[in-house]
């Protein structure tokens, strides 16, 4: 046939690639099954094959050469979304100008109704609740749309978990862990499926970020199609979990199409760290319902760690925090109470005997509080303080009676009495062996250790003998952490 003879000789790197889509056969079954090309059994033509390359590497934001090279099969092998992209065949040429994508489909109604099925193996019923009602927020922000969940019953739109065949044909196949990871219908089937066979996750550590997918495959199930945009939820290749807004313009323009704006025009795109605020206040909540007695925290990651005047353990998580004291720790309080005007998601903290106060680190503002009175002239610009933006981690350092803060593969050295970066600073963050970049926490124990922490890890740094002596899991091995023992239910807002 002529696609296979044209397919081997575009495809140059084929031997030095290990990824699942590496053949001329593969490439033409992904470029039939999502769409670029009409038909499995039809033989194509040169032009028609270089064709759906070439609109399959536009939409992918790849550079357009029409050829199966490295980086175009590399996409193909990456997971993604189980519906086609039908970009290149619904809209012409001539009309590129209109980006925004949806199929003319849609709910003739405004208040729809969802009901989960099932859920992953490897999430809580509570973590699956949390990531599809973050996800129908998302769209009810910037449309005129309502959802409302169903425990029972019928409902507009169905989200379940199979693996493999599922009654949908052969084309909509589950394959396994990678490749396809979920898919849906548009108006009014009304239906989303996920592959069983994934790790499913809501904080993006390891496996797959259902509530990001979710997100994607309910714009489907509204109506909308793949979208050629930049960093568009709906690319056919899901975005990440980052600080920026989620929804792009093309998708809040494509979702206004179909369903208005929101009531009084006031539309509200939320960004990643915003919706990991809302999704944790709820896990909260649906946790607080179900008895669960780990803190949120416990899950293996926070923004900040410190301690207070009382010697009493610090955890901060997004919109609030956690008190341990003898590795018994508190209900989840609300950080703006306890410290008001203070920023939610804190990047750094540290608490400083010299002056006994609390000091908070966000982006370009630094807070400093005496117990739970911000001072006065704070929050402060860093650059006025000679310190950088978004700081690692932050620690009072006793050997050298001043604070210390990471940033990347430096880090910084503050006098607080004259609040100025010391002299010759800042250095190498090589000068403490065996620590890593991106630490998100520290803190000082009594007994004069340090502790630093990134993500699951900790690091015990011994400042007289001046390197690490000991390292592991902090969920595991340090119960004055807090999660080793159930948390009290008092001050559980």
């Amino acid at each position: 046939m002529e696609v296979f003879v044209l397919l081997s000789a575009l495809l140059c790197v084929q031997s030095s690639v290990t990824s699942p889509v590496s053949t001329a056969a593969q490439a033409q079954g992904f470029l039939e099954r999502y769409g670029y090309l009409r038909k499995e059994n039809e033989t194509h033509s040169t032009a028609e094959v270089q064709s759906a390359i070439r609109e399959f590497q536009r939409l992918s934001q790849l550079p357009v050469s029409g050829g199966l090279d490295r980086v175009t099969l590399e996409k193909m092998s990456s997971p993604r979304c189980g519906v086609q992209d039908a970009w290149g065949q619904r809209v012409s040429r001539h009309h590129r100008k209109k980006r925004y994508a949806h199929t003319g489909e849609k709910w003739h109604k405004r208040h729809l109704t969802y009901r989960i099925m099932n859920g992953p193996r490897n999430l809580s019923p509570s973590q699956v609740h949390v990531a599809v009602k973050t996800a129908f927020q998302l769209w009810s922000n910037v449309s005129g749309l309502i959802f409302q969940e169903l425990q029972h019953g019928p409902a507009d739109i169905r989200l379940a978990f199979f693996e493999g065949e599922h009654n949908d044909g052969t084309g909509n196949a589950f394959d396994g862990p990678g490749g396809t990871l979920a898919h849906a219908f548009f108006p009014f089937r009304g239906e989303a499926h996920f592959d069983m066979s994934e790790r499913w996750t809501l904080n993006g550590l390891k496996g797959h970020n259902l509530f990001l997918v979710t997100a994607h495959e309910i714009g489907h199930t509204l109506g909308l199609v793949h979208s050629p945009v930049r960093h568009a939820l709906m690319s056919p290749y899901y975005k990440k979990m980052g600080s920026n807004t989620l929804l792009s313009w093309d998708d809040i323009t494509a979702v206004q199409q179909l369903y208005g704006k929101p009531p009084g025009d006031s539309v509200q795109p939320l960004g990643g760290r915003a919706l990991r605020w809302t999704m944790q206040d709820w896990q909260i909540f649906q946790d607080s319902k179900g008895g669960s007695l780990t803190p949120h925290y416990c899950q293996g990651y926070f923004d900040a760690i410190t301690t207070d005047e009382d010697g009493t353990v610090l955890v901060f998580q997004g919109s609030r925090f956690w008190m341990v004291s003898n590795g018994s720790v508190s209900a989840p309080l609300p950080l703006q109470v306890r410290w008001p005007q203070l920023s939610l998601a804190i990047e750094a903290a540290a608490f400083s005997p010299l002056d006994s106060k609390l000091y908070f680190f966000k982006g370009r503002r630094i807070w400093r509080y005496s117990r739970s009175d911000l001072d006065p002239g704070f929050p402060m610009k860093s650059s006025d303080l000679g310190l950088p933006n978004h700081p690692d981690c932050a620690f009072f350092y006793h050997p050298l009676g001043h604070m210390v803060l990471f940033r990347g593969s430096r880090y910084y050295v503050l006098n607080l009495e004259s609040l100025s970066v010391e002299p010759y600073y800042p250095r190498a963050l090589r000068d403490w062996k065996g620590l890593p970049r991106g630490l998100n926490g520290a803190l000082t124990r009594p007994d004069g250790k340090l502790y630093f922490f990134k993500e699951q890890q900790y690091w015990r740094f011994d400042p007289g003998k001046v390197r690490i002596t000991a390292a592991g899991r902090w969920t595991e091995r340090l119960p004055w952490v807090g999660c080793h023992t159930p948390p009290s239910l008092q001050g559980l807002y």
